[in-house]
């Protein structure tokens, strides 16, 4: 096996489709038809990933994604019968790091899958430091004297993209193309709900480092002047 991947679907139909094809590619596959379930199953299971569909009766993807979040990190790919640009949005602030809108072809899904996981398996040794901060790009660890933090990947990918050259200003548009990608669709309002949640994990875990507003053009990462 080459992974384990929670699979989320209310629809039978589909949730086999999808477990078929994740097993023919040598995943090992967890099976949820609602988010009651697929939560009971990660009070024992690791996966490495969890794909899970958003319309979904009683509990949907949004708010099992969130539940998600608040007790593991790892990467989720929502499934929406929708294209609408406010799925997607939402998607992103729930804590989502991809979507694919059905019908989709089984190899995209796959393909989509191996790069989320890449992602997240990014071999490098870099390690940022930032004041009292350590951000350790391969253990996904961010770290300030005793205290270690685990954040969500877009959250890690934006604070790790802001350290790699403290006090620059980074654009606005280079953030998010470089972190959702040239064809994201959603608006700055992402990012200003990742800049948020990420400035109040680090007042949290260390009182010299901040994320500084540069009004016009975008953000930078700096040490605070005690």
């Amino acid at each position: 096996m080459v992974g384990k991947i929670l699979v989320v679907d209310d629809d039978k139909n589909i949730l086999e489709l999808v477990s078929v094809h994740l097993t023919q590619a040598r995943y090992e596959v967890l099976k949820a038809e609602n988010g009651i379930q697929a939560l009971e199953i990660l009070q024992n299971e690791f996966p490495d990933i969890a794909v899970i569909d958003v319309m979904m009766p009683g509990m949907n993807g949004f708010e099992l994604t969130k539940k998600i979040r608040e007790e593991q990190d790892i990467p989720i790919l929502l499934l929406t019968s929708k294209g609408e640009l406010e799925d997607k949005e939402q998607g992103f602030l729930a804590g989502s790091d991809d979507y694919l809108v059905k019908p989709f072809e089984p190899k995209e899904l796959l393909f989509r899958i191996s790069a989320i996981l890449r992602r997240y398996d990014k071999p490098t040794d870099a390690i940022l430091q930032v004041g009292s901060v350590t951000i350790n790009r391969k253990s996904f660890e961010v770290t300030a004297g005793p205290s270690t933090l685990f954040m969500p990947l877009k959250e890690f990918e934006v604070l790790a993209l802001l350290a790699s050259k403290p006090n620059q200003v980074f654009q606005r548009a280079a953030i998010m193309e470089k972190i959702w990608g040239y064809d994201y669709e959603g608006d700055e309002q992402t990012l200003n709900t990742h800049i948020k949640r990420i400035r109040k994990r680090l007042v949290k875990l260390a009182g010299d480092v901040e994320i500084v507003t540069v009004r016009g053009v975008g953000y930078k990462l700096e040490v605070c002047n005690s």
